[in-house]
């Protein structure tokens, strides 16, 4: 980004500084979603959030080689994806095409709140709308915390109702863990305002504001990053190709690291034995790393039907 743009930036939340300490009544609530070949989910995506009070997507779709395009035109013609832009790209330029779709959520479609998130996340409000409480907050960032759903092979998304959590790095060894695994600690993510945005951060994990005030949400992030060991193999090979041709080293550790794995033919037993933690999962259980507490499948049970198969 040039000074100039920055400045430029900065001089805007500065003329909207008195915007951004009060609360927005009726606010209009945009998520921005980055795609690759997400068919598998990207409908139960589009169907959740908007059941829990999302107005509209902003979509960039890079590359997708499967029906997630055709799943976009679905939901354009229905209402509820209002852009979509192809970016075709290879190097993987998430923070730049992010910021894209903020800004054109805030100057083309009037959105007041935006929710950065992949087709893999699902942003649960326990009271059932992500809206609630935007309408009276002064804070313009609210940090979400997010929690990885164990996958089920085979099975549709109503049958994942195990969550796990994070297992202490002096312990990975016990349990044949390597630093990247499932039960990896999860960063949180963010929702924000609009008016005083300035730049979201690499991940979507941060964000820059002017001013900066920021709250916890009682929201929490299901993330579905891991949906058998296909699915994790070619992402961790398509992800790791994209940020291996992306001219900055910065970020992408974890693909990084498991795309050298692919390149020794290691990936597939690196899945079972040191991602997944398959020969401890009793352990893992009863040591209380995997938990039975995910709300979402009794939703996608009875509400998405086929969506979620």
């Amino acid at each position: 980004m040039s000074i100039g743009h920055t400045l430029q930036k900065v001089g805007f939340a500065l003329w909207q500084w008195p915007k951004t300490l009060l609360p927005v009544k009726k606010p209009r609530l945009v998520m921005t979603l980055l795609v690759k070949n997400e068919a598998d989910i990207l409908a139960a995506n589009l169907e959740f959030h908007h059941a829990m009070g999302v107005d509209g997507f902003i979509v960039t779709d890079n590359n997708s080689s499967d029906a997630t395009m055709d799943i976009l035109r679905q939901y354009e013609r229905r209402g509820w994806v209002w852009h979509i832009i192809s970016e075709p790209a290879t190097g993987y330029l998430q923070k730049r095409w992010v910021d894209r779709m903020v800004w054109m959520a805030k100057r083309q479609y009037g959105a007041d709140w935006v929710i950065n998130a992949d087709a893999d996340e699902f942003w649960w409000p326990p009271t059932g709308n992500l809206k609630a409480g935007l309408d009276s907050t002064r804070a313009g960032v609210l940090h979400c915390r997010t929690v990885s759903v164990l996958p089920v092979e085979g099975q549709p998304l109503s049958a994942w109702e195990e969550t796990v959590r994070a297992v202490k790095p002096e312990d990975e060894a016990r349990y044949g863990l390597c630093p990247f695994s499932h039960y990896a600690r999860q960063r949180g993510k963010v929702l924000h305002r609009t008016d005083g945005y300035l730049q979201i951060a690499q991940g979507n994990h941060k964000v820059l504001m002017l001013p900066r005030v920021k709250r916890e949400s009682d929201i929490i992030i299901y993330h579905y990053s891991l949906r058998g060991k296909a699915h994790f193999i070619s992402k961790m090979v398509t992800g790791g190709k994209a940020y291996e041709a992306n001219p900055s080293k910065h970020g992408g550790r974890h693909w990084r690291y498991f795309y050298a794995l692919h390149k020794q033919g290691r990936l597939e037993q690196a899945y079972e034995e040191s991602v997944m933690g398959c020969a401890h999962m009793a352990e893992l259980r009863r040591d209380g790393y995997i938990v039975h507490d995910n709300p979402l499948p009794q939703w996608f049970a009875s509400h998405l039907h086929t969506h979620a198969e």
